[in-house]
């Protein structure tokens, strides 16, 4: 089984990043963290930062935010590669409850704050292009 190990300020850190806070995100980026940092821009659709991810051994980060994207693929690829605590955040931050309270019954209290993060975050990205009022492509 793959893991994937912060110690549980920087996983507290990276969820603040994934809510907005800048400083945070820099100081992941300049304190041996980038690929947390760099999530954060790829969470929000940046191709550059996709790319680094996937350029820079972090294709989990990735699957991570396709399987959070609604991407069965994505899960499919962290199950196989025996990233459980990724798959349960992927399919947490895509709404599923289930996998939420997963993560919370075996200990991953900090994971389920990241996926609860993202889960905002791509709901309301989800929302702002579903908005009928937003123009977009014009």
């Amino acid at each position: 089984m793959e893991t994937v190990e912060y110690p549980a300020k920087v996983i507290v850190a990276w969820g603040e990043a994934i809510k907005g806070n800048k400083p945070i995100r820099e100081w992941l980026m300049e304190n041996g963290f980038p690929e947390l940092g760099i999530f954060v821009h790829a969470l929000h659709n940046q191709d550059e930062a996709r790319e680094w991810l996937m350029q820079n051994g972090h294709p989990h980060l990735m699957a991570l935010i396709n399987g959070a994207e609604g991407n069965p693929n994505a899960i499919l690829w962290l199950r196989k590669h025996g990233f459980t605590v990724l798959e349960k955040m992927a399919l947490a931050g895509d709404n599923h409850e289930e996998a939420y309270v997963w993560l919370l019954n075996h200990g991953y209290q900090e994971f389920a704050m990241v996926a609860n993060r993202i889960r905002q975050v791509k709901n309301e990205i989800d929302e702002n292009n579903n908005d009928m009022h937003r123009m977009s492509g014009v």
